[in-house]
């Protein structure tokens, strides 16, 4: 990210109140630089508001707002959104009370934006929501994209695949990993993966509000350009760093029993649920409309990873000699 946008004055969300939900989190430190550079005033809405004070290097004086709120408390909503004339949700969790949050949470934001009068809502979701599924975290994305568009039927649903970016939680953690051992286990080696620029992200839900007459009441795909398996990720990432290691592919069963016996475990390298979802994968369906309809062109893992793994390399930026 970099500091003081150059704000471009055209744009339809110039001077618009854009009120992000869950804001303060990997995707809402993105998606605030892309608002703030189409001129939009931006109220990043969230549990623990401190979590996003460092997005205030990124704004103009004026610019950028603040708020607590509790997605469990409807009044809590209503209070942030007061104002807005956009809304996004980004609010969403991994454990917990999913039920709470991702589901009847998400359906209490899209009536409060109803309420409120925003002319554009826009939900993140993910690839594999599915209100019939029997993994916990797939169920609720499912049942929160009923719920908004119950109450909101104009709402713009987005549903992203695996996001990357220089400071996610995925690609770096396996660098790390990658980074400190010889040899690692590989859980649903064959399972398939579509990864997304997160700043491609935030581009396709700023062209969703910007432009809510196209975009409203309708449900997309956003995945990148290329398909890869969870051995091949791990692989480039290696390759990457200039390392050389070895990789175990584990059958689904061993997983799965992994994941049973000691995913309750703090620190417990995968629990069941996160396993189902590993092995779902996460590759659009081609049903849905993509996020080159939202008018953003993907750009894939490999344009980033080599620059990205430097300072994984055995001797960092200082491991190899350049010419002059």
């Amino acid at each position: 990210m970099s500091p003081s946008p150059v704000i471009d004055t055209t744009n339809a969300l110039y001077g618009k109140i854009v009120t992000v939900l869950g804001g303060s989190g990997f995707v809402g430190r993105h998606l605030a630089q892309e608002l703030l550079a189409r001129g939009a005033r931006l109220r990043i809405a969230s549990r623990y508001p401190k979590k996003a004070f460092t997005i205030r290097t990124l704004a103009n004086l004026g610019q950028v707002q603040f708020a607590g709120v509790d997605v469990t408390k409807p009044d809590s909503i209503a209070a942030v959104l007061a104002g807005s004339d956009a809304v996004v949700n980004l609010v969403g969790a991994f454990g917990g009370n999913l039920d709470a949050v991702q589901g009847k949470g998400a359906g209490a934001i899209a009536a409060a934006a109803k309420v409120a009068g925003v002319s554009a809502f826009v939900h993140i979701s993910a690839i594999g929501a599915d209100a019939r599924s029997d993994i916990d975290y797939a169920r609720t994305k499912g049942e929160g994209e009923d719920a908004v568009r119950a109450a909101f039927p104009e709402a713009t649903i987005l549903r992203p695949s695996l996001m990357f970016g220089p400071d996610d939680r995925f690609v770096m953690m396996f660098a790390e990993l990658i980074s400190r051992m010889p040899a690692l286990p590989v859980f649903a080696p064959q399972a398939k993966l579509q990864p997304v620029f997160v700043d491609d992200v935030a581009a396709a839900i700023g062209n969703a509000l910007a432009d809510p007459e196209t975009h409203g009441g309708r449900t997309y795909e956003v995945a990148g350009p290329e398909v890869i398996t969870m051995i091949e990720f791990n692989e480039r990432i290696a390759a990457a760093q200039s390392r050389s290691r070895s990789f175990a592919q584990l059958p689904d069963m061993v997983s799965g029993l992994i994941a049973s016996a000691t995913g309750w475990l703090p620190g417990a390298p995968i629990n069941s649920d996160q396993f189902k979802l590993l092995k779902a994968g996460s590759v659009a369906s081609g049903t849905l409309p993509g996020i080159a309809d939202l008018g953003v062109t993907p750009r894939p893992l490999g344009l980033f990873l080599d620059r990205w793994m430097v300072r994984f390399r055995k001797h960092g930026r200082f491991g190899a000699k350049h010419a002059a």
